[in-house]
This record gives C-alpha cells, structure tokens and sequence, in this order.
C-alpha cells in the first residue's frame, strides 16, 4: 500500500518541476530576438545602414535583422557577443569577446565598430542593438586607462556585490564608446533597440547606454570607488547628459523587458489554475536576504499560487567563495528558509542562460531538497556559508541547464506553493 502514495508523491514532484521549467522556457520565449525584434525594423535609409551590436543577444538580434532586411537595401555591421553567444550570419559579423570581465577581443572589436560609426554621414542609419552583457562587450577604454586596469576594477566590483548600475556609472566614465559617446561620434540618425536586464528598464543603464545621454557624472563614479575602497583606474571623463543637442537625431526604444516575460511565465500558471502573484521585477538586493524575506511572503499566501519575481540580486563573495550565482544562491536560501513548510516547489534562473561563471541557467527546488541533500551528506547552511549553490543543486542533479538563451532580461524566479 505504501507505493502507490510514493508513486502519487513522485509523479506530482515531476507534474510540479515540469510546469515550473515551462514557465521558465515562455519567460524566456517572450523576449527573443528573432521574434520580437523584427517589428521594429526602420525603412532602409537612402544611404547605408550599419549595425552596431553588443551584448548577449547582440548575434540573435542582428541575425533578426538580416532575415527581415531588403535583400537590394545596403546592410554592414558588426556584433559583439559573448563566447559560445554566436550565430551564422552573413552580412554582419559577429565577433565573440569576454565577459563579465572585458578582453582584448572585446577592446579590438569596440574600437573596430567606433571608427566605422564615425564614417557615417547623415543619409546613413546606424542600428544600434544593445543588450545585456554590453557593458563589458564594448570596453573601450578611454585615453589614459589601460584595459588591465579596467579588467581590475570590474572584477572587485562584482565581487563586492556591487549593483550593476554602480559598476556602469563607473564603467561610463572610464569608456570611449558607452554613456552616450556611441551616438556622440555619429553624423547619421540614430536608433537603438535594447533588450533590457536592469530594473527601470532605463536605456542609460542598460550596456551602459551607448547611446543614451548619461545623467550620472564623474563625481558619481568617483563615489562608487571610494564606497567600495577601489582605486581608479585611470582619468575619468565626462558623458554626453541629457538635453544634449546630438540626441535630437538619436532613439532609444526597449524592445523587450522582464515584466513582460514575468507576465508570460504567469500566464502558463494561469492556464494551470494555478494563482500568479506578481512580485515586482525590479528585486534586488543580496541574494539570500530576498530568499528569507520572500519566505516570509510565501507563509501568508492563499495556495495555489505562484509568486513571480524578476530583478537582479547580488552575492557577496566571503573568502575563496564556492561556485554558483545569484539565482542559485537564492534558491538554497529559499529551501533553508522554507524548511519544514509542506509542498513549496521553486526555480531560480538568469534568462540569459547563465547563471554566474558557471554552465547552469539557475536550478530547481522540491518539498524534499533538503532532505535528498542530507541522505547524501550534503549540509545545506554550510554550502550557503561558502556561496557553493552550484555544488549543492549539482549533487542532487536539479540543475536548470539550456546553454545560451541569447537574450537577456535578467533572473525569473517563480515559488510554487501547491
């Protein structure tokens, strides 16, 4: 007799787990490129048009550009992307570069496309594709910084736990191409569509605004360091701000943002007569202190219901650090917090694909994590302690691994209370 309750437990695990991972997939699915970019698509100008991407969606979104192009309309450009980030492409190249720490492959792209920016003349267009990630695709360090230097003071800054907007006030003012110096080195119009992964969704913050007038100024990125105890790599500079004439030929239009990919991961619980609550997607703050205080929210909710979140969380790495991102750290969190409570299921992923440093998107949580961890030896508080979430959910195989999504509108977190 005891089996078939087993039986019933396992198949529900699998029901749960398999609706979670769906919800995930249609997050992900509503800010594609190559479905959502071509509606945006301007009239070919009477000169050239010249395609300037950047980011992690920078090879979907210039390939979403290429098969809705006239075949007899000038098309040239050039893509800067993630390694392992590229797709075939026939008349804009796509280049692969580091991040979330800038390389030479990088640095030698961005300074390809400014000059081939700068050789624009008003009849042109320059199609600007900015995404996630492009902050560090386009480092192009201005005079008097080195991109060592550079390379150093993003890397202390993600590993203080600094919020992206911090980092890309910094970055802006170090840079020759970001906060608005893109579009300031153009003659042509200029229009930008930009997949976003910050919260606001404003264009200044997102791949550090290339073409967007930057309201921040060196004073700010000085106070950035100096919070974090980080010395400057080199002269600041200032951006382009807002009510700058340039701007007059320049749009930035977000094409894609989380809110909309939350709705669709809602709607997928909707159709499953499962109540969606929508927490916001603009949540930040250090991973495992919006894991407990989303615990606390779980307790109060009518079942069944799912509480959907987007946003960036950050993780403040404590001595050598262990391996895994904020979507997995929250996720551990979540499980200790919760344990104890009765059917609480969970996934925590990046809609980028990437979660960290490492080949998982995010991973998943049962009723019964922490006890399979513990048949296995696992201490869950310890693997938190030494920010290994990755091991943690590696052990007991609930991974959430697709590889690349080539897209970018940050975490999808979704408690499943059943």
């Amino acid at each position: 007799m005891g089996a078939i309750p087993r039986r019933a437990r396992a198949g529900k695990l699998r029901l749960m787990r398999a609706l979670l991972e769906e919800s995930f997939r249609a997050a992900v699915a509503a800010a594609d490129p190559l479905h959502i970019l071509p509606a945006h698509l301007p009239a070919p100008p009477r000169g050239r048009t010249f395609v300037a991407a950047a980011g992690k969606a920078a090879a979907s979104m210039a390939l979403a550009v290429e098969r809705h192009w006239p075949r007899n309309a000038p098309l040239e450009g050039l893509a800067i992307t993630r390694y392992a980030h590229g797709l075939p492409t026939e008349r804009i190249r796509v280049v692969e570069a580091g991040h979330p720490v800038p390389d030479a492959a990088g640095e030698a792209a961005a300074r390809e496309l400014l000059e081939e920016v700068r050789a624009l003349g008003p009849d042109d267009l320059l199609l600007a594709l900015v995404s996630g990630g492009g902050s560090s695709l386009l480092s192009l360090p201005a005079p008097g910084v080195t991109m060592d230097s550079l390379k150093a003071m993003t890397r202390e800054l993600l590993r203080c736990g600094a919020p992206i907007q911090e980092i890309n006030t910094a970055r802006k003012h170090l840079s020759s191409i970001q906060g608005g110096r893109l579009a300031a080195a153009c003659r042509a119009p200029v229009l930008a569509l930009i997949v976003s992964d910050v919260t606001g969704d404003d264009p200044t913050h997102i791949a550090s605004g290339p073409c967007a007038p930057d309201p921040t100024t060196i004073a700010d990125a000085q106070a950035v360091l100096r919070e974090y105890g980080i010395a400057a790599p080199g002269p600041f500079s200032e951006t382009p701000k807002p009510g700058d004439p340039l701007f007059a030929r320049v749009e930035n239009r977000v094409i894609a943002t989380a809110r909309r990919s939350l709705e669709a991961g809602a709607a997928v619980f909707r159709a499953a007569g499962i109540a969606p609550v929508l927490l916001g997607d603009d949540i930040t703050g250090e991973a495992s202190e919006v894991a407990r205080a989303m615990a606390k929210q779980a307790l109060e909710v009518r079942r069944p219901a799912a509480l959907i979140s987007g946003g960036e969380c950050t993780v403040t790495v404590r001595g050598a650090g262990g391996r895994g991102g904020r979507c997995a750290e929250f996720l551990l969190a979540l499980a200790i917090a919760l344990e104890g409570v009765p059917g609480v299921h969970g996934i925590a992923a990046d809609t980028d694909g990437i979660d960290g440093s490492e080949d998982n998107a995010g991973a998943l949580l049962a009723p019964d994590t922490l006890a399979r961890a513990a048949a296995k030896g696992v201490d869950a508080q310890r693997m938190l302690e030494a920010n290994d979430s990755y091991g943690f959910f590696s052990v007991l195989g609930d991974l959430v691994v697709t590889g690349p999504t080539r897209t970018n509108v940050n975490d999808y977190r979704a408690i499943l209370l059943a």
